[in-house]
């Protein structure tokens, strides 16, 4: 068994038809690959056994969430290395890359580097997923309880992880900005307050927020702009916190928290709505009666703010399908849009949109700090949940970092309105009276 990591590299290579881009160290201690370069550490036997039987995305990713694998050096080096053989696919690469593996397959060599491979592996068993894996749902999508179990695994993990994660502020989406000085917290208030201002609040309007996690804007609509406001919720454990939060800042009287689906609303007319980081959870085949829902709720004049994660669009959009790492371990049966078709539904639904604003590099400078917040205090947060729960947030929120840096996906403000017949909008005329200076 001597030399494991030569023979992995070598196996690889011969694949891939090109040098592997990161060193290998196998669980002989034997390393092979560029000097330098960030380590994929295969801790164990049973990690060729998981992508033997589970080839590609899902099979690595048991072996991260497992432990099997891991990176020595640095993790965002290892991913953009990594990404072209791993998650870079476009609606045309899959082909070309499954008939590239299938060619060199047929090559004798490759077959002996493949047996090779096979007994490296140890027992042909197939390993038993970790438990973090969502095992495969049946049924149909977005019925109003697979729906609340999917947001379940995602947020009802700890509320204590995700204050660790995500810092006193608890809000578990992109911040803003507004300069290279600013901390996390500083970018989390200034994105709820740029949001309280495109939707124009003002005191004794009633706001709902779909989806509205630990409570953050509620609590900030109300406290700095007077509101009255619901907040929405699938998840028992934000609800918990959100309602102490509110009680804690004596706003119990103006605030609401409540267990349910924006589907179930029924007592409207709401002056503004927030949906912030929440229309990703929909789905394709919903996301006409959520556009629709959202208009019926909102009086007249009144306004949307939708904040949600977009995607490229494919060529071919039938082709497009969720990765299953995200699908598995992350967000069960979320599905992302490219804004064009967002923006397309919410007209079909009788919004006027107003104003489109893409914001994707703040989330990559989001999710680069929740990360540092992660690895500072590593072993607390393995306690709060478990290991595997937290090699999940830290390889996905390290990967969707280098996506939105790379363009792969963004991130958009866009504004509606819930326009009168009369035409009057209500909104200012030069309406980027609420941006401020970019990041440079």
């Amino acid at each position: 068994m001597a030399d494991a990591a030569g023979r992995l590299t070598k196996l690889a290579e011969e694949v891939l038809g090109s040098p592997l881009p990161v060193r290998i160290r196998a669980w002989d201690r034997s390393e092979s690959g560029p000097p330098g370069a960030p380590v994929l550490v295969i801790g164990n036997r049973r990690a060729l056994r998981r992508m033997l039987f589970k080839p590609g995305e899902l099979g690595l990713a048991r072996a991260w969430v497992a432990g099997d694998i891991d990176v020595d050096g640095d993790l965002y080096k290892a991913l953009d290395l990594l990404a072209g053989m791993i998650w870079e696919r476009d609606d045309d690469a899959p082909k070309p890359q499954r008939a590239a593996v299938l060619r060199a397959l047929a090559r004798p060599e490759i077959r002996s580097a493949a047996r090779e491979l096979l007994a490296l592996a140890g027992a042909p068993v197939p390993p038993t997923p970790p438990a973090e894996e969502v095992r495969r749902r049946r049924g149909p999508l977005h019925t109003l309880r697979r729906d609340k179990e999917a947001i379940s695994h995602h947020y009802d993990v700890g509320n204590d992880f995700y204050a660790l994660v995500l810092g006193p502020s608890m809000v578990y989406s992109c911040a803003y900005w507004e300069g290279p000085d600013a901390t996390l917290e500083d970018a989390q208030r200034d994105k709820l307050d740029l949001i309280c201002r495109k939707l124009g609040l003002r005191e004794g309007q009633r706001l709902l927020d779909v989806g509205c996690g630990w409570g953050s804007m509620v609590l900030h609509a109300a406290r700095e702009y007077g509101v009255r406001a619901v907040g929405i919720t699938l998840s028992e454990e934000q609800a918990t916190f959100a309602r102490k939060r509110i009680a804690d800042a004596g706003l119990a009287d103006r605030i609401e928290i409540r267990v349910q689906d924006y589907r179930e609303i029924k007592d409207e007319p709401f002056d503004a709505v927030s949906s912030i980081g929440m229309a990703e959870h929909v789905g394709r085949a919903q996301y006409a009666e959520y556009a629709s829902a959202l208009y019926s709720l909102l009086r007249p004049g009144g306004r949307l703010l939708n904040h949600q994660i977009a995607r490229r669009p494919l060529s071919d959009e039938e082709t497009y399908r969720v990765d299953e790492f995200i699908d598995r371990y992350v967000f069960p049966d979320g599905e992302l849009a490219p804004v064009g078709r967002t923006v397309g539904q919410l007209e079909e639904a009788g919004f006027e949109v107003r104003d489109v604003e893409a914001i994707r590099e703040h989330y990559a400078l989001t999710l680069r700090s929740w990360v540092a917040n992660l690895e500072a205090r590593w072993d607390e947060a393995a306690r709060l949940t478990s290991a595997g729960r937290a090699r999940v947030w830290r390889l996905y929120m390290a990967a969707s970092a280098l996506s939105f840096e790379r363009n792969r996906i963004g991130v958009n403000q866009v504004l509606a309105v819930r326009t009168p017949e009369g035409g009057g909008s209500g909104v200012p005329l030069r309406t980027r009276v609420w941006g401020s200076a970019g990041l440079g």
